[in-house]
């Protein structure tokens, strides 16, 4: 198949790397430092046991350059997704794929939800339906990623832990573009898992999101550090506890409790979080996503979220200090 890897920095490069490895054909697109290191000496991964591959792979800041794909990945901070859906249209032939493979609540959240809420917006993140008119959402497909990664320097990704991927059709069809793209992302490697309910596998994720990444940008722990303070576990489990009420008032199925959550956040180790990585390299950070949306929906529904209200309030007063140094 032919990908194009939209934002291909820690997750992006990781997939863009094994999908390569696999013997698709794969560009890049990514900017700064980062490019100026893939376009002079290719992209290198780094497996969990340390085993590097260098890559020579095509890569640009203009999505354009690459003509129409299979299948586009978007793994851009959602923060930077809305400027770059109009400049998708170059990738995108009949039948191109968009893949969202991002942190936090998608903007698309409701598009062919099936609720009382079918067809609405997510305000924090797309106030005046800009994004859904950017980019058809029928071309998209869900993807919550459980694995972490790192851009230990530029044109360098290091994956350092969990390989699973959760891919579902916005409708929770199983289409013959689902599973030709879980088929490539098996061979890579990686684990796809089909999902007829991709919101419930976005929910799952986001309450480990909504509370591990702000206590993590907050506290400077690594995932297993905060899993071993009980005092950081507890009050992630009170963040979860609410997000979990949000979720389930919007008609998600929650397969596992707080302690299979917990769990999995254990067995991914010594990740440094995706929000902490950003706070250290001076980057705005994905709270919108992640803990404002949540927040939006909680209201929505009359739902009290006291401790992740005062969480977030730390952390966006955190964020606005790191903006101002």
């Amino acid at each position: 198949m032919k990908f194009c890897i939209v934002g291909a920095g820690a997750i992006g490069g990781l997939l863009g790397a094994r999908l390569a490895m696999a013997g698709h054909d794969v560009s890049l697109v990514a900017r700064g430092a980062h490019l100026a290191a893939i376009a002079a000496g290719g992209l290198a991964h780094r497996a969990p046991d340390g085993r590097e591959t260098r890559l020579r792979l095509p890569a640009s800041e203009r999505p354009e350059d690459f003509g129409p794909q299979d299948a586009v990945i978007v793994a851009l901070k959602a923060y930077s997704i809305a400027p770059m859906l109009g400049r998708l249209a170059g990738l995108l032939g009949p039948d191109t794929a968009v893949v969202t493979a991002i942190n936090g609540l998608p903007w698309w959240y409701f598009h062919r939800e099936g609720g009382r809420f079918d067809g609405s917006r997510v305000e924090c993140l797309d106030p005046d339906g800009a994004m859904l008119r950017a980019l058809d959402p029928d071309r998209i497909v869900g993807c919550v990623v459980h694995t972490a990664a790192e851009v230990v320097r530029p044109g360098a990704v290091h994956h350092t832990g969990g390989a699973r991927l959760f891919v579902g059709e916005l409708d929770g069809r199983v289409t013959p573009r689902l599973r030709a793209l879980a088929a490539a992302i098996d061979a890579s490697g990686l684990e796809a898992v089909v999902t007829e309910r991709v919101r419930d596998d976005i929910w799952t994720k986001l309450i480990g999101n909504l509370s591990f990444n702000p206590v993590a940008a907050l506290t400077g722990e690594l995932m297993d550090e905060i899993c071993d303070s009980p005092a950081l576990a507890a009050l992630i489990r009170r963040m979860m506890e609410e997000g979990i009420r949000v979720g389930e008032a919007y008609g998600a199925r929650f397969a596992v409790d707080v302690d299979e959550r917990l769990a999995m956040a254990r067995r991914i180790g010594a990740a440094r979080i995706s929000m902490l990585q950003d706070l250290e390299r001076g980057r705005p950070l994905e709270l919108d996503a992640i803990v404002g949306a949540v927040v939006e929906l909680a209201r929505r529904v009359g739902l009290p979220t006291p401790t992740i209200d005062g969480v977030g309030a730390l952390l966006r007063a955190r964020a606005a200090r790191a903006r101002r140094a």
